[in-house]
């Protein structure tokens, strides 16, 4: 498997940074039990279970789950990590078990229905993915067919109370990235309450 071989020969990274939106917003997310969804190497997993989080971390590369697993237990919260091994793309997910979902950079619009369904009312579903862009971005997939189009997250996601939501292109290193990263909790209603924006500009 790819995935597999990257973190086995380390040409990806082995301790990624949490997505800054997530920790920006952290504070104003619901407490207990969390799933990562393509979690990788774990770096929103991770992030969570050191924030008191009980995490499931789901991703279908051994590899990548060996090195979350190591380092949850050098980190003192094996705990609160649980691995499953399993494609997203066709796992079964249970419904109404989690209080937080986040995703990093995994395109499942396809079932993306599915891992709604996973929340319990007022959950909160965290969604970041590479876009389409014009210059194109540098990072991420090299073809646009794995790349989200403007504004296609937040239409999936209307079912849902949008918390946060942004489109953005920026620099990482000599390469440019545009991202859509969403926010939004599992409620109904017109009158809701929402977060104060935490981030601005590049921070994003």
């Amino acid at each position: 498997m790819e995935w597999d071989e990257r973190y086995r020969t380390g040409t990806y990274p082995t301790d990624p940074e949490p997505s800054p939106v997530l920790r920006a917003y952290l504070d104003e997310l619901p407490d207990g039990r969390a799933l990562d969804v393509a979690a990788g190497n774990g770096r929103n997993a991770l992030f969570l279970a050191a924030n008191g989080y009980r995490v499931d971390a789901l991703d279908q590369s051994g590899e990548g789950l060996s090195i979350v697993d190591e380092r949850a237990r050098s980190r003192g919260f094996a705990d609160r990590v649980e691995t499953i091994r399993a494609d997203a793309t066709t796992h079964e997910f249970p419904e109404s078990r989690y209080d937080l979902v986040t995703i990093s950079y995994f395109r499942t619009l396809d079932r993306l229905a599915d891992v709604k369904a996973v929340l319990k009312p007022g959950g909160v579903l965290f969604y970041q993915h590479h876009l389409r862009a014009d210059p194109p971005a540098t990072v991420g997939p090299s073809t646009d067919r794995y790349r989200f189009d403007s504004n296609e997250l937040l239409r999936a996601c209307l079912d849902l109370t949008v918390l946060y939501y942004d489109e953005t292109t920026e620099p990482r290193d000599d390469r440019q990235s545009a991202t859509a990263t969403i926010i939004a909790r599992n409620t109904r209603g017109g009158a809701q309450s929402y977060p104060r924006r935490r981030l601005t500009g590049r921070d994003a």
